[in-house]
């Protein structure tokens, strides 16, 4: 049985948020093209995070969000005005937390609970407020202050930085198995939230556990 963490450190959007939750509002600006829309926003949202930090051309997570949501409408060739963006735009700031969360992070709080996210640090801090779950954590630390995204290893680096945690005591949690592998490379404990049943992706690396939701995650850190 692997020693207790010191801390866990979340990623927010997909891990403790859930990205198509914006779906019912999509399907009532787009009659029946919810999902489809949530789906593509989201691939793109991750794809322009990838882009730009192998390019060295950097923008926060609230530009790259709204560039793949213009993107995405324009793909599926749907009507696209300021009135929706905004819409949208806000719905990030108030997406719902998966059912389990609350109840998991209120297990594990004899532990240092922190969150490291692409988000920009003004839509983190919205999200987190609205949930009503900024008294669960320590620290929100975004990709921000580093102008890269993950998995970039400085970015898994600043958790050890701003937590005053060695790697080894940190365990990782995420919902997207490319950034759990990011951080195992790095060296972080990892916990992958694999609710979609879906393979390990073949990056030379493999989470060290694997959850179907958070709900889990108590009993495994101990």
């Amino acid at each position: 049985m692997a020693a207790r963490p010191a801390a866990l450190v979340f990623d927010a959007y997909g891990t403790l948020f859930d990205v198509h939750s914006v779906v019912a509002l999509c399907d009532e600006l787009w009659p029946g093209r919810g999902a489809q829309l949530s789906q593509l926003w989201r691939t793109k949202q991750l794809e322009y995070t990838w882009l730009r930090s192998l390019m060295g051309r950097y923008e926060d997570f609230a530009r790259v969000t709204e560039a793949s949501l213009r993107y995405a409408c324009g793909a599926l060739q749907l009507p696209y005005d300021e009135r929706k963006r905004a819409q949208l735009m806000d719905a990030y700031c108030h997406l719902a937390a998966f059912p389990e969360v609350n109840e998991a992070l209120g297990k594990l709080q004899g532990l240092k609970l922190a969150i490291l996210s692409n988000g920009a640090p003004a839509m983190l801090d919205a999200l987190v407020a609205n949930s009503g779950l900024a008294r669960r954590f320590a620290a929100v630390l975004s990709v921000d202050e580093l102008k890269i995204y993950k998995p970039a290893p400085k970015v898994y680096q600043l958790a050890v930085d701003r937590l005053g945690v060695p790697a080894p005591a940190i365990g990782f949690v995420s919902s997207n198995c490319w950034d759990a592998v990011g951080a195992r490379s790095f060296g972080l404990r990892t916990f992958w939230v694999n609710r979609g049943g879906q393979p390990v992706d073949g990056l030379g690396f493999a989470p060290d556990h694997e959850i179907r939701s958070l709900a889990e995650l108590p009993a495994l850190v101990g």
